[in-house]
C-alpha cells in the first residue's frame, strides 16, 4: 500500500488560546455526534438509546434528551424509548446524517505498542476491563455540560480519523488530540467525580471524570495524574499534566467524552475554539 500522509487543513497551525469560554451540546446527529431531542421532564421519564441510559439537559426552560451517536452507526432513521412513570413507552425518532472521516497515517516508534507481545496482550485485556466499567458508570446527579477546554495547546487530531500505525489499520480517533508542551497543566473541563485513574498501555497515565447521567471526560497520555479515585473535581481545577506516556508520537493530550456510554466528537460540547493562526 504506497504511504501517505493526511494533513489536517491549516489545523497544523491553530492554538487553542482560552478556556474560560463555556458551551451548549450542539445538536449534529452524525455518527460520531450528538441528537438533542426536545422532551418534557414533568413525568420523570427515562430515555434510552440502543438499551443505554440517556442524559437529560435543561436550558432556558427547556429538556432535552442527549443522545450521543456511536461513530459506526448508518444514517437513517433512530429512536429513542422513552419509559413514562406509568409504564408506557414511547418510541421518538430522529435523523442520523451520513458522515465521511479522512484517513491519518501514523508512525510508531515503539513497535509494542502497535503489535503487543503476549505479555503486553495479558495487560490490554485486564485494562479493557476497567475502561470499560468506566465507560458504563452511571449516576443519577444532575449533568452539567457547560464544558471549558482542558488545556492550552494546537489540534492535533481530530475526532473519527481513520487510523493506520506503521501502516496497520486500526481503530477510528475517538477523542480530541491537543498538543502541548510536556508538563503543561490539564484542567477537569467540568465537575466531577474521579472514577478511573492509571497507567494504561496504550493510552498512557489516565483520568476519567463522571459528570452525572452517563457524561464521562476522560484524559489520556498524561506525564502525572494529580487526582485519586473518589476525589470530587471542581470545574478548571489542575487533575494533572501533558505527557507522550502509552502509545503516542508526541506530547498531547488526547481528550474523550462518553455520553450514554458512546464515546462522540468532543468539540460538539466543547465552546467553539478560539483560535490563532500565527
Amino acid at each position: 500500500m504506497k504511504k501517505t500522509f493526511f494533513i489536517l487543513p491549516a489545523l497544523i497551525s491553530l492554538l487553542i488560546t482560552s478556556t474560560e469560554l463555556l458551551a451548549f451540546p450542539k445538536h449534529n446527529p452524525v455518527p460520531g455526534g450528538l441528537a438533542l431531542i426536545p422532551i418534557n421532564i414533568d413525568l420523570k421519564p427515562k430515555v434510552f438509546f440502543n438499551k443505554h441510559p440517556v442524559a437529560i439537559i435543561s436550558k432556558d426552560n427547556q429538556s432535552f434528551a442527549l443522545v450521543g451517536i456511536p461513530l459506526d452507526t448508518n444514517a437513517g432513521k433512530k429512536s429513542i424509548q422513552i419509559k413514562w412513570p406509568n409504564k408506557t413507552t414511547e418510541n421518538r425518532e430522529f435523523e442520523v446524517k451520513a458522515k465521511t472521516y479522512e484517513a491519518q497515517y501514523l508512525t510508531i516508534k515503539n513497535k509494542r505498542k502497535v503489535n503487543p507481545n503476549a505479555k503486553d496482550l495479558e495487560r490490554i485485556k485486564k485494562e479493557r476491563i476497567r475502561k470499560s466499567k468506566a465507560r458504563k458508570y452511571w449516576s443519577d446527579t444532575t449533568v452539567n455540560t457547560d464544558l471549558i477546554i482542558p488545556v492550552a495547546g494546537r489540534i492535533s487530531s481530530i475526532f473519527g480519523l481513520r487510523r493506520f500505525f506503521n501502516n496497520q489499520a486500526r481503530r477510528p480517533h475517538s477523542g480530541l488530540d491537543i498538543a502541548a508542551p510536556e508538563g503543561t497543566p490539564i484542567l477537569a473541563v467540568e465537575a466531577g467525580t474521579v472514577i478511573e485513574t492509571g497507567d494504561f498501555f496504550f493510552s498512557g497515565n489516565m483520568v476519567y471524570i463522571d459528570h452525572g447521567q452517563g457524561v464521562i471526560s476522560m484524559y489520556a497520555h498524561m506525564s502525572r495524574v494529580d487526582v485519586k479515585i473518589g476525589d470530587i473535581v471542581e470545574k478548571g481545577q489542575i487533575i494533572g499534566a501533558v505527557g507522550e506516556t502509552g502509545r503516542v508520537t508526541g506530547p498531547h493530550l488526547h481528550l474523550g467524552i462518553y455520553v450514554n456510554q458512546t464515546l462522540v466528537d468532543p468539540t460538539f460540547l466543547l465552546p467553539e475554539l478560539k483560535i490563532s493562526t500565527k
